[in-house]
């Protein structure tokens, strides 16, 4: 059994104590680290204001006793008429109930040197005298049960609340504070955050095996556009550092691997890890053939490092050789060893996937920006079609870092969506959530679906800008043929 104050008991506690307000709660003692010892017990938690006692039985049964004055050591009945005892879960079971005390609180509790939490007079809920050594897994604590004396028990009693025992494996008292505005603030983020629609925001995904096994082989039989001999296309992918432009590659070589790759230099570093120009093959599996696209990585966008507008428009125009190393003090230009003076199509950059961290977007550097919106202006000029991959989305929504699944019924990652499509003066169906292997030792399904997806999508864009190719070379036969005759 978890003994553990979840988040659906702090909340029941709040609107018990005082549904107005929010509360924390900040863990005083627990009998499992500190002893179960009654003078521990008020070396810890005396004069700390308002407490709540939590206790775990060996029954599964979550029960305890609230007061909002400070436990001593004096010998001494205190009145509190906001005290009451609990039960929040019984064998197992959800079952919060509230007992109030009788009397406006006369002698809702009890402090003693030699006692530990002790509520009511006689006493309703007395936890423990003296020390109490463990016995097994559990503490056979030493107090008295009289529920009935202080507090009204609504018909409740011993064996309906805590099983007709105190055998606990847990006894833990926490401080209860009032939250600050900006706490409650967070907490409005972060449930926000995890907030999960009704409806996912892009319907009708499959996360089927089937599925992921017939993206997989859409991606391995892609061809570019017949007609202009163009063997395979190349997607440049650009982003900031540590955005995940290299686990973008290892993800995807990993579905065709069929087990985790880490062939791209990737990982956190306060300076870009890849340096050089890459052309990726992905092949269909191990030994295999490649497949019809390259994914082409190069150095990460930072502050005062980068692609200068220069060296974009050499690499979308397929100038940049392979394992080209990118040198600030030296800029690549038609002088350098290895530029290609004459490219052909299947030289140049035929689609962009910006590569953009979801758990950052909201604090890029301006600087960074402008290095990206220059860029576009390259792209835009040359018609070569962009994508964002948006990264990290488990840092951003709690329920889908539990479940990638769950990411078109996450608000907080639609939001951060909506963010991007309009900083980058993209649409939204052009911004692509992933997922990348980071941490995993497995493949994941849902991981692959996602990833598949995403670059299916990037591939129709390829298609898109072939078209686009493909149509200026229609259009140049005419005049060709007029000057022919």
């Amino acid at each position: 059994m978890a003994t553990k104050l979840t988040q659906t008991h702090r909340n029941q506690l709040s609107k018990w104590i005082d549904p107005t307000k929010r509360h924390k709660f900040i863990l005083l003692y627990k009998i499992s680290r500190d002893g179960c010892n009654a003078n521990t017990f008020h070396n810890y938690c005396n004069n700390k204001g308002p407490t709540v006692t939590v206790l775990y039985n060996t029954d599964k049964s979550v029960y305890g006793g609230y007061t909002a004055e400070n436990w001593t050591s004096n010998i001494t009945y205190v009145d509190d008429a906001h005290a009451f005892l609990f039960k929040l879960e019984y064998n197992g079971k959800e079952n919060p109930m509230k007992f109030p005390t009788k009397n406006n609180g006369t002698n809702a509790m009890y402090n003693k040197e030699s006692c530990g939490p002790t509520f009511g007079n006689g006493h309703d809920l007395h936890c423990f005298d003296g020390n109490v050594d463990k016995s097994g897994n559990y503490f056979p604590l030493n107090g008295k049960v009289n529920l009935g004396n202080t507090y009204d028990m609504l018909g409740q009693d011993y064996n309906t609340v805590m099983n007709g025992h105190q055998n606990v494996l847990e006894l833990k008292v926490y401080s209860v504070q009032e939250k600050t505005l900006e706490e409650q603030r967070q907490e409005d983020l972060l449930l926000e955050s995890n907030r999960v629609m009704e409806r996912p925001w892009i319907p009708n995904i499959d996360w089927s095996s089937k599925h992921e096994e017939m993206l997989k082989e859409k991606v391995a039989t892609y061809k570019p556009l017949a007609g202009l001999n163009l063997k395979q296309a190349n997607i440049l992918l650009v982003g900031q550092v540590g955005a995940g432009k290299s686990s973008f590659f290892n993800t995807i070589n990993s579905i065709y691997r069929g087990h985790i790759s880490v062939q791209a230099n990737a990982g956190s570093a306060e300076h870009s890890l890849t340096t050089s120009f890459r052309l990726y093959q992905v092949r269909d599996g191990p030994g295999g053939k490649p497949l019809n696209f390259r994914l082409c990585d190069t150095r990460g966008l930072e502050e005062d490092q980068g692609l200068t507008d220069q060296e974009i428009g050499f690499l979308l125009d397929g100038h940049v050789p392979e394992k080209y190393k990118f040198n600030s003090a030296v800029p690549l230009s038609p002088d350098s060893i290895g530029f290609v003076k004459n490219p052909t199509l299947s030289n140049k950059i035929h689609c962009v996937a910006f590569v953009l961290d979801s758990s950052t977007v909201d604090v890029m550097s301006e600087k960074v920006i402008e290095q990206i919106k220059a860029m576009q202006t390259s792209m835009n000029q040359r018609l070569v079609p962009q994508a964002v991959l948006l990264t990290n989305i488990d840092r951003i929504c709690q329920k889908t870092s539990e479940d990638i699944s769950k990411v078109f019924f996450s608000s907080a990652v639609k939001e951060c969506v909506e963010r991007v499509s309009m900083m980058m003066g993209l649409p939204q169906s052009q911004v692509l959530p992933v997922k990348n292997y980071h941490r995993e030792a497995d493949l994941d399904q849902n991981i692959n679906i996602l990833s598949l997806r995403s670059l299916r999508r990037i591939l129709n864009f390829v298609d898109d800008s072939l078209h686009n190719r493909l149509d200026e070379i229609e259009a140049e036969k005419p005049s060709i043929v007029r000057m022919a005759e």
